[in-house]
């Protein structure tokens, strides 16, 4: 016993003496270029520090309200599930709407969202309140015929005129689409999702093991963060996909709303916040994996070629941007 102890005794000293080394220099200098290229995510989404509780309940209750639906089948939460560690995704390449026939386009997660410059692979809303009017009175999303016909089905509800009073006191008619898409987009608001990255980024330099410090490093290096850089790693600018070696889709993208030939095939870069937790990938969700997702923007957006290594190190790292309450 006294020798186990004797041999015991050097090694604890030295676990602890390791510990209180701290950072080394390239875990120090990796957080600070990751710092000032990305960011930690803020605490709060811009305007929710207007929304008031009674708002984002009213909110909250209508995200998942499938009566805002023709025929009763489909909510926001239906192509955007936030419940349990959903990652406000489906996981499906293209979404169902409420009869039967697919979208499009992937639906994104709302999770973030509100960090992002605009809404929309294309950005044809401006904000989250502008997004919220639309799948709602889309004839493949959620089909309701008219704005009328929501309000008309919320007015003889027996529970939301009186919420919606609640949530607008001093509005007169307080029952009207504007407030509707208001209030959805107050509980958007609240979806944020710290990560181990964000814990890192604050000065936690445990928080990432060596691993995905390599890839954060490789991803830096790579030029991944020409496009996805800023706090929500993405969602800040529109870039053509295929910028360097063509991609192949008949989607154009940006152009659908501004008509201006350079805007084709044009997207909004999207935010790799939880990326790891939303596949399939891309606009049309053609993309399974996200070490495939990783090679193809690579190849598509910078000409490069990544080895399987450089690939699986990215990878790791993009795993430490998911919301730690969605992780365990």
């Amino acid at each position: 016993m006294k020798q186990i102890n004797k041999i015991y005794t050097p090694i604890v000293f030295l676990c602890f003496a390791v510990a209180a080394c701290g950072p080394s220099q390239e875990t120090k200098e990796l957080q600070l270029k990751a710092k000032k290229i990305i960011g930690a995510l803020p605490s709060k989404m811009p305007g929710s520090e207007k929304d008031t509780p009674e708002l984002v309940s009213l909110g909250k209750k209508l995200y998942f309200e499938k009566k805002l639906s023709q025929n009763n089948t489909q909510s926001c939460n239906s192509c955007h599930n936030i419940e349990g560690k959903g990652a406000g995704v489906d996981n499906l390449p293209t979404s169902p709407g409420a009869f039967g026939k697919n979208g499009d386009r992937n639906s994104p997660t709302v999770l973030n969202a509100g960090y992002h410059f605009a809404q929309f692979w294309d950005g044809r809303a401006a904000d989250l309140k502008a997004q919220a009017k639309g799948p709602i009175l889309n004839p493949v999303e959620m089909a309701m015929p008219s704005e009328a016909e929501v309000l008309k089905r919320l007015n003889e509800d027996s529970e939301y005129p009186a919420l919606f009073a609640k949530a607008f006191p001093n509005e007169k008619t307080a029952v009207t689409y504007d407030n509707l898409a208001e209030a959805i987009a107050s509980f958007e608001r609240t979806l944020t999702t710290p990560s181990r990255f964000d814990d890192f980024v604050n000065g936690d330099h445990t928080a990432l093991a060596q691993d995905e410090q390599d890839g954060l490093y490789t991803f830096i290096s790579s030029g991944c963060t020409s496009c996805h850089s800023g706090n929500a790693l993405g969602g800040n600018s529109f870039r053509k996909l295929g910028q360097v070696n063509p991609y192949d889709t008949t989607d154009f993208g940006r152009f659908n709303v501004t008509k201006k030939a350079e805007d084709k095939h044009f997207f909004k870069v999207p935010s790799l916040r939880n990326v790891s937790l939303t596949a399939p990938y891309f606009h049309d969700g053609k993309v399974a994996t996200l070490e495939d997702a990783v090679k193809k923007m690579a190849y598509h957006q910078l000409g490069q070629n990544l080895s399987d290594a450089d690939t699986n190190k990215i990878v790791k790292f993009l795993g430490t941007l998911s919301d730690k309450s969605r992780t365990n």
